[in-house]
């Protein structure tokens, strides 16, 4: 099987097995003969990667091979330079210091879809858009490390995984790869 590069919508679950009345891959993804490679939360949005080749998966997913992700993350206040700055030095979390490889400020993404439910907007508190960037991906990692640096995450897009980006889909939407041609391409990025 080829790799799968999917735009995983908000509120979906990272599994085909039905749990409870929640919307599961089985409803966009045609086979369930592939395994996500990393997890994506149910209430995060953007790239996950699928393959039935557990090497792959494994040169993907696994902390020791240092695969980079992008997150955009919409946060609830205005981002300082200290705050990004104690973003890469590391913030303690219960599973100890997590860092970001890089953490800016960015303009709400071009051609960005709409949530559904939308971001609650609130008048008196401003809220603004985050580039991170993370060698690892613990639980509710980005998420953790916003609201420890004061910046809680209203809502969490992950743009790319190593050379595996959203680029051209929408959410729901996918295209597949060669497995020869994505080990090319992490190959070229090592």
């Amino acid at each position: 099987m080829p790799l799968i590069l999917f735009n995983k919508p908000f509120r979906v679950l990272s599994q085909f097995s039905a749990d409870g009345d929640k919307a599961t891959l089985a409803q966009w993804i045609d086979t369930t003969k592939v395994y996500p490679a990393g997890r994506l939360d149910y209430d995060s949005e953007g790239l996950l990667l699928l393959t039935d080749d557990g090497r792959l998966q494994a040169r993907i997913s696994q902390p020791r091979s240092k695969t980079p992700k992008v997150y955009w993350a919409q946060v609830e206040g205005a981002a300082s330079a200290p705050a990004l700055a104690r973003l890469e030095a590391g913030v303690h979390l219960k599973d100890g210091t997590a860092r970001a490889l890089f953490a800016r400020t960015m303009p709400e993404p071009d051609g960005l879809w709409p949530r559904n439910p939308p971001v609650r907007y609130r008048k008196s508190i401003p809220d603004c858009w985050l580039k991170l960037g993370l060698g690892e991906g613990r639980n509710r990692q980005v998420r953790r490390m916003t609201a420890a640096a004061g910046l809680p995450t209203l809502r969490l897009i992950r743009y790319s995984v190593g050379p595996f980006s959203l680029e051209g889909l929408a959410p729901g939407e996918h295209r597949e790869i060669s497995n020869a041609e994505a080990w090319r391409a992490l190959e070229r990025r090592s």
